[in-house]
């Protein structure tokens, strides 16, 4: 009967790590900082931009009150109707019927394969094309007339063909979250009772959202600048028509109302940002893999009970 004695563990030396110098960034940097710092320098120093414009009209009244207030409206109903019609064509696109398939993969085809511009022209000549619009028996009597050409909806047919064309992409944006899923998800809910409609909104859905929401959030934003385009219809009264056509072209001074516009976009561009970021943020629960700073106390914890002692003795 012999004691063996464990020899005592020894701690590896520590290293003196040198941290890797990269003097380029630096360069690089620095001139980035000389060049803006001389754009923003002539931009303030050059008259062309005539910035006592800039601040006489940049909280102007009708700018507000008429321009960004109709650039919101237009932004958030098209918005409402695409993302509505993109989830029904999304599941048209999903489903095993060959009619809605085809119906669906037709609508994606024409809307994304022509230019915005293109649709709201053509949805602009709507009272033209069809001036009299009736319902009624074929080859029969007609029970209801209605006469385009003697309403005035240009606003109404600019949210149209800006939801028409934004429900397209927001239809492959959803079919994509909807395919992220697993589908033993929708198996799973099923087994346990639920139903087809409440395994989408319980169980699909809420997994998909994570990725619905940064492309939709980047729509939102896309949508709010495409309603610069209305003027093909023609609508003038969202911010960059009054802006630039109404005011610049009373005061000949295209250049300061032109920044007025980019900076009220870039105001709503930035708050609908913050809320995409919260948006994400939410969704994303989960499916984080950095560990917050609770669970890695409770892993350094655990490691450290569960350490073997540093010797021990034998017979």
């Amino acid at each position: 009967m012999t004691d063996v004695d464990t020899p005592p563990a020894t701690s590896p030396a520590a290293i003196d790590a040198v941290p890797l110098r990269h003097p380029w960034r630096w360069v690089a940097a620095v001139v980035i900082v000389v060049l803006v710092g001389l754009f923003l320098y002539g931009a303030a120093t050059n008259d062309a931009y005539r910035w006592h414009v800039f601040a006489e009209y940049v909280f102007n009244e009708r700018v507000l009150q008429v321009g960004l207030l109709n650039t919101l409206q237009l932004t958030i109903y098209s918005m409402v109707l695409a993302i509505a019609l993109g989830v029904l064509l999304a599941v048209m696109r999903l489903s095993p019927n060959p009619v809605f398939k085809s119906v669906s993969w037709v609508y994606l085809w024409i809307f994304r394969g022509t230019p915005v511009y293109v649709q709201l022209v053509f949805w602009g000549l709507i009272p033209t094309i069809y001036a009299n619009i009736q319902l009624g028996v074929p080859f029969g009597p007609s029970f209801f007339s209605l006469n385009l050409q003697a309403l005035s909806i240009p606003f109404l047919l600019a949210i149209i063909g800006l939801a028409l064309n934004e429900a397209a992409y927001m239809a492959e944006i959803i079919r994509a979250g909807i395919s992220s899923v697993p589908e033993g998800q929708l198996e799973a809910s099923t087994a346990l009772g639920m139903s087809w409609g409440m395994a989408m909104r319980r169980t699909v859905l809420p997994q998909a959202m994570r990725v619905i929401i940064p492309p939709t959030g980047n729509e939102v934003i896309s949508m709010l600048k495409t309603t610069s385009l209305v003027t093909a219809v023609p609508f003038a009264l969202d911010i960059y028509g009054i802006t630039s056509r109404e005011i610049a072209a009373r005061e000949f001074e295209p250049v300061p109302l032109l920044l007025v516009a980019a900076f009220w976009y870039l105001v709503v561009t930035s708050i609908l940002m913050v809320g995409q970021y919260y948006l994400e943020r939410y969704y994303s629960r989960g499916a984080s893999r950095k560990l917050t700073n609770k669970q890695l106390e409770v892993l350094a914890k655990a490691q450290g009970t569960g350490a073997p002692g540093g010797g021990g003795e034998g017979a």
